[in-house]
Protein backbone atom coordinates (compact mmCIF):
# COMPACT_ATOMS: atom_id res chain seq x y z
CA UNK A 1 0.00 0.00 0.00
CA UNK A 2 0.17 2.68 1.96
CA UNK A 3 -3.20 3.58 1.61
CA UNK A 4 -4.63 7.52 0.97
CA UNK A 5 -2.43 8.69 3.55
CA UNK A 6 0.72 7.20 1.89
CA UNK A 7 -0.45 8.37 -1.41
CA UNK A 8 0.24 11.61 -0.45
CA UNK A 9 3.16 11.13 1.83
CA UNK A 10 5.22 9.33 -0.55
CA UNK A 11 4.98 12.33 -3.28
CA UNK A 12 6.17 14.70 -1.22
CA UNK A 13 9.10 12.55 0.44
CA UNK A 14 12.23 11.79 -1.63
CA UNK A 15 14.32 12.65 1.44
CA UNK A 16 17.83 10.79 2.47
CA UNK A 17 18.02 8.25 5.54
CA UNK A 18 19.74 5.68 6.90
CA UNK A 19 17.57 2.07 8.02
CA UNK A 20 16.34 -0.81 6.55
CA UNK A 21 13.15 -0.56 4.38
CA UNK A 22 11.60 -2.06 1.73
CA UNK A 23 8.43 -2.30 -0.35
CA UNK A 24 6.33 -4.83 -1.58
CA UNK A 25 2.82 -5.73 -2.53
CA UNK A 26 0.75 -8.62 -3.87
CA UNK A 27 1.19 -10.94 -7.35
CA UNK A 28 -1.08 -10.38 -9.90
CA UNK A 29 -3.72 -12.90 -10.99
CA UNK A 30 -3.17 -12.19 -14.21
CA UNK A 31 -0.04 -13.50 -16.13
CA UNK A 32 -0.25 -12.22 -20.10
CA UNK A 33 2.17 -10.17 -21.97
CA UNK A 34 1.14 -6.69 -21.06
CA UNK A 35 4.05 -5.24 -23.09
CA UNK A 36 6.91 -4.71 -25.39
CA UNK A 37 9.69 -6.67 -23.54
CA UNK A 38 10.06 -9.04 -25.79
CA UNK A 39 10.71 -6.85 -28.82
CA UNK A 40 13.93 -5.34 -27.76
CA UNK A 41 16.61 -5.14 -30.02
CA UNK A 42 19.03 -4.53 -27.07
CA UNK A 43 18.54 -3.43 -23.45
CA UNK A 44 20.75 -0.12 -23.97
CA UNK A 45 19.10 2.90 -25.97
CA UNK A 46 20.75 3.79 -29.09
CA UNK A 47 22.54 6.91 -28.85
CA UNK A 48 21.64 8.11 -32.20
CA UNK A 49 17.84 7.76 -32.20
CA UNK A 50 15.84 10.62 -30.60
CA UNK A 51 13.06 9.45 -28.61
CA UNK A 52 10.78 11.69 -26.01
CA UNK A 53 9.41 10.42 -23.27
CA UNK A 54 6.36 11.96 -20.50
CA UNK A 55 7.07 11.56 -16.84
CA UNK A 56 4.66 12.21 -14.15
CA UNK A 57 5.63 13.16 -10.37
CA UNK A 58 7.66 15.91 -10.48
CA UNK A 59 7.22 17.57 -7.55
CA UNK A 60 5.45 21.10 -6.88
CA UNK A 61 5.82 24.38 -6.88
CA UNK A 62 5.42 24.23 -3.55
CA UNK A 63 8.57 21.62 -2.58
CA UNK A 64 10.99 24.30 -3.92
CA UNK A 65 13.88 22.46 -3.43
CA UNK A 66 12.96 18.59 -4.40
CA UNK A 67 11.67 20.90 -7.81
CA UNK A 68 14.73 22.53 -8.40
CA UNK A 69 16.55 19.28 -7.79
CA UNK A 70 14.42 17.74 -10.67
CA UNK A 71 15.04 20.25 -12.83
CA UNK A 72 18.34 20.14 -12.16
CA UNK A 73 18.51 16.32 -12.71
CA UNK A 74 16.47 16.73 -15.98
CA UNK A 75 18.95 19.00 -17.17
CA UNK A 76 22.54 16.53 -16.07
CA UNK A 77 20.59 13.57 -17.82
CA UNK A 78 20.07 15.87 -21.20
CA UNK A 79 24.29 15.84 -20.87
CA UNK A 80 24.39 11.98 -20.90
CA UNK A 81 21.84 11.40 -23.20
CA UNK A 82 21.29 14.07 -25.48
CA UNK A 83 18.90 11.76 -27.43
CA UNK A 84 16.39 12.03 -25.14
CA UNK A 85 13.54 14.46 -24.27
CA UNK A 86 11.85 14.24 -20.97
CA UNK A 87 8.85 16.14 -20.84
CA UNK A 88 7.69 16.30 -17.20
CA UNK A 89 4.35 16.13 -15.55
CA UNK A 90 3.42 17.90 -12.74
CA UNK A 91 1.15 16.02 -9.98
CA UNK A 92 0.52 16.21 -6.53
CA UNK A 93 -0.45 14.19 -5.30
CA UNK A 94 1.54 11.69 -7.34
CA UNK A 95 -1.43 9.91 -7.34
CA UNK A 96 -5.04 10.01 -6.67
CA UNK A 97 -7.15 6.73 -5.93
CA UNK A 98 -9.56 7.37 -8.30
CA UNK A 99 -7.99 9.59 -10.97
CA UNK A 100 -5.62 6.33 -11.26
CA UNK A 101 -8.51 4.26 -12.03
CA UNK A 102 -10.20 6.31 -14.06
CA UNK A 103 -6.27 7.00 -16.39
CA UNK A 104 -6.03 3.37 -16.24
CA UNK A 105 -9.44 2.96 -18.23
CA UNK A 106 -8.43 5.42 -20.30
CA UNK A 107 -4.69 4.67 -21.27
CA UNK A 108 -4.36 8.31 -20.18
CA UNK A 109 -1.22 8.02 -17.98
CA UNK A 110 2.43 9.17 -18.79
CA UNK A 111 4.90 7.00 -20.71
CA UNK A 112 6.62 6.24 -17.48
CA UNK A 113 4.40 6.58 -14.90
CA UNK A 114 4.08 6.64 -10.55
CA UNK A 115 2.30 3.69 -9.03
CA UNK A 116 2.05 2.44 -5.54
CA UNK A 117 3.90 -1.30 -5.53
CA UNK A 118 0.34 -2.67 -4.35
CA UNK A 119 -1.11 -0.86 -7.64
CA UNK A 120 0.60 -3.70 -9.79
CA UNK A 121 -2.42 -5.73 -9.93
CA UNK A 122 -5.04 -2.64 -11.21
CA UNK A 123 -2.35 -2.00 -13.76
CA UNK A 124 -1.66 -5.09 -15.43
CA UNK A 125 -5.39 -6.22 -14.84
CA UNK A 126 -6.45 -3.39 -17.25
CA UNK A 127 -3.80 -3.90 -19.57
CA UNK A 128 -1.60 -1.00 -19.02
CA UNK A 129 1.78 -2.12 -18.19
CA UNK A 130 4.56 -2.93 -20.07
CA UNK A 131 6.87 -6.32 -19.28
CA UNK A 132 10.36 -4.31 -19.19
CA UNK A 133 12.24 -7.96 -18.26
CA UNK A 134 14.36 -7.61 -21.33
CA UNK A 135 15.65 -4.02 -20.54
CA UNK A 136 16.42 -4.16 -17.48
CA UNK A 137 20.21 -5.59 -17.30
CA UNK A 138 23.18 -4.79 -15.07
CA UNK A 139 24.20 -2.43 -18.00
CA UNK A 140 21.70 -0.11 -18.05
CA UNK A 141 20.77 -0.45 -14.42
CA UNK A 142 24.08 -0.95 -12.72
CA UNK A 143 23.23 -1.08 -8.98
CA UNK A 144 20.40 -4.39 -10.28
CA UNK A 145 22.47 -7.18 -8.52
CA UNK A 146 22.45 -5.04 -5.28
CA UNK A 147 18.44 -4.12 -5.36
CA UNK A 148 16.93 -6.30 -2.48
CA UNK A 149 15.35 -9.04 -4.11
CA UNK A 150 12.13 -8.32 -2.03
CA UNK A 151 11.99 -5.48 -3.40
CA UNK A 152 11.84 -7.00 -7.06
CA UNK A 153 10.38 -9.85 -6.70
CA UNK A 154 7.05 -7.82 -5.84
CA UNK A 155 7.44 -6.14 -9.06
CA UNK A 156 7.29 -9.19 -11.13
CA UNK A 157 4.48 -11.25 -12.28
CA UNK A 158 4.88 -14.85 -13.45
CA UNK A 159 8.70 -14.22 -13.80
CA UNK A 160 8.37 -10.88 -15.48
CA UNK A 161 8.95 -7.42 -14.52
CA UNK A 162 7.18 -4.72 -14.78
CA UNK A 163 8.23 -1.55 -12.47
CA UNK A 164 11.51 -0.13 -11.01
CA UNK A 165 11.41 0.90 -7.35
CA UNK A 166 11.93 3.98 -6.21
CA UNK A 167 10.83 4.37 -2.18
CA UNK A 168 10.05 2.04 0.44
CA UNK A 169 9.03 1.68 3.97
CA UNK A 170 9.21 -0.84 6.80
CA UNK A 171 6.38 -0.08 9.67
CA UNK A 172 7.21 1.04 12.94
CA UNK A 173 6.71 2.74 16.45
CA UNK A 174 7.19 6.50 16.32
CA UNK A 175 7.52 8.04 19.54
CA UNK A 176 7.83 11.38 20.89
CA UNK A 177 11.09 11.72 23.07
CA UNK A 178 10.65 14.64 24.78
CA UNK A 179 7.42 13.32 26.14
CA UNK A 180 8.73 10.12 27.23
CA UNK A 181 11.48 12.18 29.35
CA UNK A 182 8.76 14.65 30.95
CA UNK A 183 6.72 11.03 31.58
CA UNK A 184 9.74 9.49 33.45
CA UNK A 185 10.84 7.00 30.34
CA UNK A 186 13.95 6.56 29.05
CA UNK A 187 13.79 8.19 25.25
CA UNK A 188 16.60 5.57 24.37
CA UNK A 189 14.97 2.71 25.24
CA UNK A 190 11.46 3.01 23.48
CA UNK A 191 9.40 -0.41 23.67
CA UNK A 192 9.27 -2.98 21.62
CA UNK A 193 6.43 -5.58 22.66
CA UNK A 194 2.52 -4.97 23.12
CA UNK A 195 2.90 -4.96 26.38
CA UNK A 196 5.55 -2.25 27.17
CA UNK A 197 3.62 -0.08 24.62
CA UNK A 198 0.92 0.01 26.69
CA UNK A 199 2.88 0.40 30.03
CA UNK A 200 4.51 2.84 28.58
CA UNK A 201 1.32 4.46 27.19
CA UNK A 202 -0.25 4.25 30.58
CA UNK A 203 2.50 6.13 32.20
CA UNK A 204 2.25 9.18 30.07
CA UNK A 205 -1.39 9.28 30.46
CA UNK A 206 -1.19 9.18 34.32
CA UNK A 207 1.83 11.76 34.20
CA UNK A 208 0.56 14.18 31.10
CA UNK A 209 -2.48 13.77 30.54
CA UNK A 210 -3.80 16.46 32.41
CA UNK A 211 -1.69 18.66 29.80
CA UNK A 212 -3.93 17.10 26.89
CA UNK A 213 -1.70 14.58 25.93
CA UNK A 214 -2.30 11.12 25.26
CA UNK A 215 0.10 8.24 25.57
CA UNK A 216 -0.65 6.54 22.09
CA UNK A 217 -2.57 7.16 19.04
CA UNK A 218 -4.33 4.83 16.37
CA UNK A 219 -6.02 4.95 13.29
CA UNK A 220 -9.80 3.41 12.41
CA UNK A 221 -10.39 5.15 9.00
CA UNK A 222 -9.99 6.15 5.52
CA UNK A 223 -8.02 2.94 5.09
CA UNK A 224 -5.54 3.57 7.60
CA UNK A 225 -7.38 1.22 10.12
CA UNK A 226 -6.87 -1.55 8.19
CA UNK A 227 -3.59 -0.75 6.88
CA UNK A 228 -2.32 0.05 10.81
CA UNK A 229 -4.03 -3.64 11.77
CA UNK A 230 -2.45 -5.41 8.92
CA UNK A 231 1.32 -3.78 10.22
CA UNK A 232 0.52 -4.64 14.05
CA UNK A 233 -0.09 -8.33 13.25
CA UNK A 234 2.59 -8.70 11.11
CA UNK A 235 4.30 -7.70 14.26
CA UNK A 236 2.89 -10.33 16.35
CA UNK A 237 3.74 -12.63 13.78
CA UNK A 238 0.49 -13.29 11.97
CA UNK A 239 -0.62 -12.76 9.18
CA UNK A 240 -3.64 -11.04 7.01
CA UNK A 241 -4.26 -14.41 4.41
CA UNK A 242 -3.55 -17.98 3.60
CA UNK A 243 0.00 -18.23 2.04
CA UNK A 244 -1.95 -18.57 -1.54
CA UNK A 245 -4.12 -15.53 -0.92
CA UNK A 246 -7.38 -17.10 -0.86
CA UNK A 247 -8.59 -17.07 2.27
CA UNK A 248 -8.29 -14.54 5.51
CA UNK A 249 -6.01 -15.34 8.06
CA UNK A 250 -6.38 -12.78 10.90
CA UNK A 251 -9.39 -14.02 12.78
CA UNK A 252 -6.90 -15.70 15.32
CA UNK A 253 -5.17 -16.13 18.90
CA UNK A 254 -2.60 -12.92 17.71
CA UNK A 255 -5.59 -11.31 16.02
CA UNK A 256 -7.68 -11.05 19.28
CA UNK A 257 -4.90 -10.07 21.57
CA UNK A 258 -3.94 -7.02 19.47
CA UNK A 259 -7.69 -5.87 19.06
CA UNK A 260 -7.77 -6.72 22.93
CA UNK A 261 -4.82 -4.78 23.67
CA UNK A 262 -5.94 -1.59 21.79
CA UNK A 263 -9.57 -1.87 22.89
CA UNK A 264 -8.06 -2.18 26.67
CA UNK A 265 -5.48 0.94 25.97
CA UNK A 266 -8.57 2.95 24.87
CA UNK A 267 -11.07 2.00 27.91
CA UNK A 268 -9.42 0.30 30.27
CA UNK A 269 -6.48 2.83 30.75
CA UNK A 270 -7.97 5.51 28.83
CA UNK A 271 -4.51 5.96 27.11
CA UNK A 272 -5.73 6.71 23.58
CA UNK A 273 -8.11 9.71 22.47
CA UNK A 274 -11.63 9.49 22.61
CA UNK A 275 -11.46 9.80 18.95
CA UNK A 276 -9.60 7.55 16.89
CA UNK A 277 -7.79 9.18 13.13
CA UNK A 278 -10.35 8.65 11.07
CA UNK A 279 -8.25 10.51 8.09
CA UNK A 280 -4.76 10.57 6.84
CA UNK A 281 -3.06 13.00 8.90
CA UNK A 282 -4.69 12.67 12.60
CA UNK A 283 -2.13 10.76 14.70
CA UNK A 284 0.78 12.84 12.36
CA UNK A 285 -0.64 16.18 13.61
CA UNK A 286 -0.81 15.20 17.02
CA UNK A 287 2.24 13.30 16.92
CA UNK A 288 3.99 17.36 15.48
CA UNK A 289 1.94 19.20 17.82
CA UNK A 290 3.22 17.18 21.28
CA UNK A 291 -0.47 15.77 21.75
CA UNK A 292 0.69 12.13 21.45
CA UNK A 293 3.32 9.91 22.56
CA UNK A 294 3.23 6.98 20.22
CA UNK A 295 1.72 5.87 17.15
CA UNK A 296 2.65 2.88 14.46
CA UNK A 297 3.77 4.38 11.22
CA UNK A 298 6.77 4.31 8.68
CA UNK A 299 10.04 6.56 8.53
CA UNK A 300 9.00 9.30 6.23
CA UNK A 301 6.30 10.32 8.82
CA UNK A 302 9.03 11.73 11.00
CA UNK A 303 10.09 14.13 8.21
CA UNK A 304 6.63 15.35 7.55
CA UNK A 305 5.34 15.99 11.54
CA UNK A 306 8.49 18.67 11.26
CA UNK A 307 7.89 20.04 7.66
CA UNK A 308 4.41 20.30 8.14
CA UNK A 309 3.67 20.73 12.30
CA UNK A 310 7.08 22.10 12.99
CA UNK A 311 8.10 19.27 15.80
CA UNK A 312 11.97 19.02 15.94
CA UNK A 313 13.99 16.32 14.63
CA UNK A 314 15.83 15.84 18.13
CA UNK A 315 12.21 15.36 20.04
CA UNK A 316 11.26 11.96 17.29
CA UNK A 317 12.56 8.71 17.47
CA UNK A 318 11.79 5.32 16.14
CA UNK A 319 11.47 1.42 17.43
CA UNK A 320 10.94 -1.28 15.25
CA UNK A 321 7.28 -2.81 14.94
CA UNK A 322 6.17 -3.95 18.53
CA UNK A 323 6.78 -8.00 18.66
CA UNK A 324 9.62 -8.06 15.96
CA UNK A 325 7.92 -10.92 14.23
CA UNK A 326 8.04 -8.96 10.75
CA UNK A 327 7.09 -5.83 9.70
CA UNK A 328 4.61 -4.59 6.88
CA UNK A 329 6.41 -2.97 4.05
CA UNK A 330 5.42 -1.33 0.82
CA UNK A 331 6.51 1.82 -1.34
CA UNK A 332 6.72 3.18 -5.03
CA UNK A 333 7.77 2.57 -8.35
CA UNK A 334 7.40 3.49 -11.93
CA UNK A 335 6.34 1.50 -14.62
CA UNK A 336 5.41 1.70 -18.26
CA UNK A 337 2.78 2.18 -20.46
CA UNK A 338 2.25 -0.50 -22.70
CA UNK A 339 1.78 1.09 -25.61
CA UNK A 340 5.60 2.49 -25.21
CA UNK A 341 7.93 1.68 -27.85
CA UNK A 342 10.87 -0.08 -26.97
CA UNK A 343 13.12 2.66 -27.67
CA UNK A 344 10.70 5.27 -25.43
CA UNK A 345 11.23 2.20 -22.61
CA UNK A 346 14.65 2.39 -22.48
CA UNK A 347 14.84 6.06 -22.52
CA UNK A 348 12.35 5.76 -19.30
CA UNK A 349 14.98 3.38 -17.63
CA UNK A 350 17.75 5.61 -18.24
CA UNK A 351 16.11 8.27 -16.34
CA UNK A 352 14.48 6.27 -13.70
CA UNK A 353 17.93 5.00 -13.23
CA UNK A 354 20.18 8.09 -13.08
CA UNK A 355 17.22 9.69 -10.70
CA UNK A 356 16.24 6.99 -7.74
CA UNK A 357 18.92 4.19 -8.14
CA UNK A 358 21.96 5.38 -9.13
CA UNK A 359 24.60 6.14 -5.74
CA UNK A 360 25.37 9.50 -5.36
CA UNK A 361 22.82 10.88 -8.23
CA UNK A 362 19.58 12.05 -8.18
CA UNK A 363 17.62 11.15 -4.50
CA UNK A 364 20.87 9.97 -3.42
CA UNK A 365 22.96 12.90 -3.91
CA UNK A 366 23.00 13.54 -0.16
CA UNK A 367 25.88 16.18 -0.26
CA UNK A 368 23.00 18.06 -2.72
CA UNK A 369 19.65 17.40 -0.27
CA UNK A 370 22.13 18.51 2.88
CA UNK A 371 23.05 22.04 0.83
CA UNK A 372 19.58 22.24 -0.58
CA UNK A 373 17.91 21.88 3.16
CA UNK A 374 16.47 18.47 2.51
CA UNK A 375 17.17 16.23 5.75
CA UNK A 376 19.56 13.87 5.45
CA UNK A 377 19.79 10.69 7.96
CA UNK A 378 16.31 9.32 8.42
CA UNK A 379 15.93 5.79 7.92
CA UNK A 380 14.40 5.62 4.35
CA UNK A 381 14.95 5.23 1.42
CA UNK A 382 17.01 2.19 1.64
CA UNK A 383 16.35 -1.16 -0.87
CA UNK A 384 20.38 -1.47 -1.40
CA UNK A 385 22.00 -4.76 -0.52
CA UNK A 386 25.82 -5.81 -0.37
CA UNK A 387 28.66 -3.00 -1.80
CA UNK A 388 25.53 -0.63 -2.50
CA UNK A 389 24.53 -0.78 0.78
CA UNK A 390 27.65 -0.01 2.32
CA UNK A 391 28.66 2.71 0.04
CA UNK A 392 24.83 4.59 0.42
CA UNK A 393 25.19 4.01 4.30
CA UNK A 394 29.00 5.67 4.50
CA UNK A 395 27.45 8.48 2.42
CA UNK A 396 24.42 8.94 4.03
CA UNK A 397 26.01 9.13 7.60
CA UNK A 398 29.07 11.72 6.22
CA UNK A 399 26.00 13.71 5.33
CA UNK A 400 24.17 13.36 7.92
CA UNK A 401 21.83 16.72 9.55
CA UNK A 402 19.40 14.46 11.41
CA UNK A 403 20.16 12.97 15.05
CA UNK A 404 20.78 9.03 13.13
CA UNK A 405 20.73 7.94 16.74
CA UNK A 406 17.34 8.53 17.56
CA UNK A 407 16.62 5.60 14.79
CA UNK A 408 19.55 3.21 15.97
CA UNK A 409 17.01 1.00 17.65
CA UNK A 410 14.76 0.64 14.54
CA UNK A 411 17.73 0.30 12.57
CA UNK A 412 19.35 -2.23 14.55
CA UNK A 413 16.57 -4.58 14.71
CA UNK A 414 16.49 -5.87 11.39
CA UNK A 415 12.89 -6.89 11.44
CA UNK A 416 11.96 -9.52 8.79
CA UNK A 417 9.78 -7.78 5.76
CA UNK A 418 6.29 -8.74 4.63
CA UNK A 419 4.58 -7.61 1.72
CA UNK A 420 1.13 -6.44 2.45
CA UNK A 421 -1.83 -8.75 1.27
CA UNK A 422 -3.32 -9.61 -1.78
CA UNK A 423 -6.36 -6.85 -2.28
CA UNK A 424 -4.79 -4.84 0.72
CA UNK A 425 -7.14 -1.70 -0.17
CA UNK A 426 -10.45 -3.80 0.04
CA UNK A 427 -9.26 -5.94 2.96
CA UNK A 428 -8.21 -2.35 4.43
CA UNK A 429 -11.96 -1.35 4.24
CA UNK A 430 -13.22 -4.25 5.72
CA UNK A 431 -10.42 -4.10 8.95
CA UNK A 432 -11.28 -0.43 9.51
CA UNK A 433 -14.56 -1.75 10.67
CA UNK A 434 -12.80 -3.77 13.11
CA UNK A 435 -10.77 -1.01 13.98
CA UNK A 436 -13.49 1.36 14.81
CA UNK A 437 -15.20 -1.05 17.11
CA UNK A 438 -12.81 -2.08 19.14
CA UNK A 439 -11.76 2.10 19.50
CA UNK A 440 -15.05 3.66 19.62
CA UNK A 441 -17.22 0.63 21.40
CA UNK A 442 -16.45 0.19 25.60
CA UNK A 443 -18.47 -3.38 25.16
CA UNK A 444 -16.98 -4.31 22.04
CA UNK A 445 -16.84 -7.94 21.48
CA UNK A 446 -13.27 -8.11 19.20
CA UNK A 447 -13.87 -11.94 18.48
CA UNK A 448 -17.38 -10.80 16.65
CA UNK A 449 -15.45 -7.78 14.79
CA UNK A 450 -12.87 -10.01 13.64
CA UNK A 451 -15.53 -12.71 12.89
CA UNK A 452 -17.61 -10.59 10.87
CA UNK A 453 -14.81 -9.06 9.35
CA UNK A 454 -13.32 -12.90 8.07
CA UNK A 455 -16.33 -13.30 6.42
CA UNK A 456 -16.38 -10.07 4.21
CA UNK A 457 -12.92 -10.69 3.49
CA UNK A 458 -13.77 -13.98 2.28
CA UNK A 459 -16.05 -13.00 0.38
CA UNK A 460 -13.92 -10.33 -1.57
CA UNK A 461 -10.71 -12.78 -1.78
CA UNK A 462 -13.56 -15.56 -3.75
CA UNK A 463 -14.82 -12.67 -6.02
CA UNK A 464 -10.93 -11.81 -6.85
CA UNK A 465 -9.79 -15.16 -7.62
Amino acid sequence: MKTNRYRTLVAVMLVAGIGMTAAACSDSKSTKDTGSGDKSAGAKLDPSTKVTISVDCMPPTTKKPERKQWLDDIAEFKKLYPNVTVNSKDAFPCEDPAKFTAMMKGGTQTDAFYTYMTDKNQVLDAGQGADITAYVTPETVPSLNDIDPNVLNVLKDGGKLYGLPTSNYQMGLIYNRKIFTQAGLDPNKPPTTWEGVRAAAKQIQDKLGSQGIHGFMENAGGNQGGWHFTSELYGLGGQMTSEDGKKAAFNTAEGKQLLQTLHDMRFTDNSMPASPGLVWGDVQKAMGTSKVGMYVGAPDDVQLVVQQYQAKFEDLGMAPIPGGKTSLFGGADYMFKKSDTPDQIKAGIAWINFKFLTLEKGQFNYARNKGDGIPVGLPQPFFFTGASKDKDTATKTANATVPVENFATYVAAGVPVKPEPPNAQKIYTAIDTVMSGALTNKNADVGKLLSTAETQVNTLLAASQ
